[in-house]
């Protein structure tokens, strides 16, 4: 029993950090949520993911200001506003987002009036970690 109890504690402690952010569950997640509305081409042409048009191309997000991807032209205002702002996407970006698009737009450009064109919230903090992770890959 004392050992039961010693490894459930050891378990703890080394479990209490975030966990790693897994790129390859993170394909997955996107290829069954985000494909919805968004796909992935990379530079020359070659489709990663095929998925809606309604979004902007995933290739390349990470790195990249808000609202400008140069092909995609449905844009919220508010989104371009945070792209004009300064914010480029980076991991924790994305999870943040993803996380609740309209209250992300409102913290970051202090507006409560601020609006996001995607509805979608991804609950889960580590399936969105692990998005933000795939995402990461996609240079």
């Amino acid at each position: 029993m004392t050992r039961i109890l010693a490894a459930a504690l050891v378990a703890i402690a080394m479990g209490h950090g975030a966990q790693a952010a897994d790129a390859a569950a993170g394909a997955q997640i996107f290829a069954q949520r985000c494909a919805t509305c968004h796909m992935v081409v990379a530079p020359n042409g070659n489709v990663l993911v095929k998925g809606g048009k309604t979004g902007p191309n995933q290739h390349g997000v990470i790195g990249r200001k808000a609202g400008s991807q140069g092909d995609f032209a449905r844009y919220g205002d508010d989104l371009v506003a945070a792209g004009e702002k300064g914010l480029v996407w980076d991991e924790a970006q994305v999870i943040a987002y993803l996380d609740d698009p309209v209250a992300f737009l409102r913290s970051y450009l202090g507006d409560n009036s601020a609006r996001s064109r995607m509805a979608f919230k991804l609950a889960d903090e580590g399936q969105r970690a692990d998005v933000a992770a795939y995402l990461a890959t996609l240079k």
